[in-house]
């Protein structure tokens, strides 16, 4: 994710709104400045990784009734903003349950539209082997807006997994050129290929009686028949 900004580097100059959000105002009340730190931090939904996580975990904390409020702030505050929808909401989308109120946030997605982002065309891999014939990988698939997640493996096909993370948003833009994995160096890839290793350390996990990590259902619609050669021109844009 990108970078960190506690209180003291901000009061250093930093102009950036912090990610940990400020509590939405209540509807009724006219306070400017709390109006203001709330718009101000929902402008950061659309570019800040941290802040889109940091409103997720917000969210998810919170009541029903707080999380009621908050869809309402949301509602008066939308129209203001020049920031995409699906930057307010879908963090939200990701924690809430409860239907009524997923229904909610997803009839205020409806009104701006974004393009899927579930194809195979919406991601990339890298890959490289280390001296010791175990291979690593990173996966890197979008979500929304120049949101991604990433998962990044060590593994061999035929022996499983040998460590499995999950970073599920960073910002694009923080996703360096250049990258190893525990010292292996990883570089662009078809994804087909780095898929069907990984679909074969899947198999020989099964076939050890070992569970399947929790971050791989994040990528399973990666797992289909619709990859073909022409992953192999697909890098990192």
């Amino acid at each position: 994710m990108g970078a960190e900004y506690d209180d003291k580097e901000r009061r250093k100059g930093d102009s950036r709104p912090p990610s940990q959000p400020p509590p939405p105002p209540d509807c009724a009340v006219d306070d400017e400045d709390v109006g203001s730190a709330w718009r101000s931090w929902l402008s950061a939904l659309a570019a800040d990784a941290e802040a889109a996580t940091a409103a997720a975990m917000a969210y998810e904390s919170l009541p029903a009734e707080a999380r009621d409020a908050w869809l309402d702030a949301l509602e008066v505050e939308r129209p203001l903003l020049e920031v995409p929808t699906v930057a307010l909401y879908a963090p939200l989308l990701a924690v809430e349950l409860e239907a009524p109120r997923r229904g909610r946030i997803q009839r205020a997605l409806a009104v701006d539209p974004i393009p899927r982002t579930d194809g195979p065309d919406q991601a990339w891999a890298l890959r490289g082997v280390a001296v010791d014939g175990a291979h690593a990988c990173v996966l890197v698939a979008r979500l929304y807006l120049e949101f991604v997640q990433v998962l990044t493996c060590r593994y061999t096909p035929g022996g499983g997994f040998l460590s499995v993370r999950h970073e599920p948003l960073r910002h694009a833009g923080d996703f360096p050129p250049a990258r190893d994995v525990d010292g292996v160096v990883v570089e662009p890839t078809p994804l087909r290929l780095v898929v069907e290793e990984l679909a074969h350390a899947i198999l020989a996990d099964k076939r050890q009686q070992r569970p399947p990590h929790p971050a791989l259902a994040s990528f399973a619609h990666l797992f289909g028949p619709h990859l073909d050669d022409e992953d192999a021109a697909l890098a990192e844009p």
